[in-house]
């Protein structure tokens, strides 16, 4: 399956805090609790049917980025994001 990415500039209400997010078609989570929502297959396509919130679960170093794991709530399906300059990262650090 292809990892193409596709922008998709779109603002969303987080489905965990109920924040005001303004995408940069970039985002894919909220960068104040960093819960995510299943709505892809490949970046940015909106094509997966599941819907689910996505929990932040852990945080990896991949060189000097660092990237967010999500797994579904509803599915279980796992996905790694890279986390934005906005993100409070402290919340997962915390836990």
């Amino acid at each position: 399956m292809s990892q193409n990415f596709q922008k998709c500039k779109e603002d969303f209400i987080c489905g965990k805090c109920g924040a005001k997010i303004e995408g940069d078609g970039y985002t894919n989570h909220c960068p104040h609790c960093l819960w995510s929502k299943h709505v892809d297959i490949n970046p940015g396509d909106r094509a997966s049917n599941c819907g689910g919130l996505m929990k932040p679960v852990k945080l990896e170093a991949k060189g000097k980025e660092i990237i967010i794991v999500h797994r579904c709530e509803k599915c279980g399906y796992e996905k790694r994001n890279k986390a934005s300059i906005k993100d409070k990262l402290d919340i997962l650090l915390r836990n």
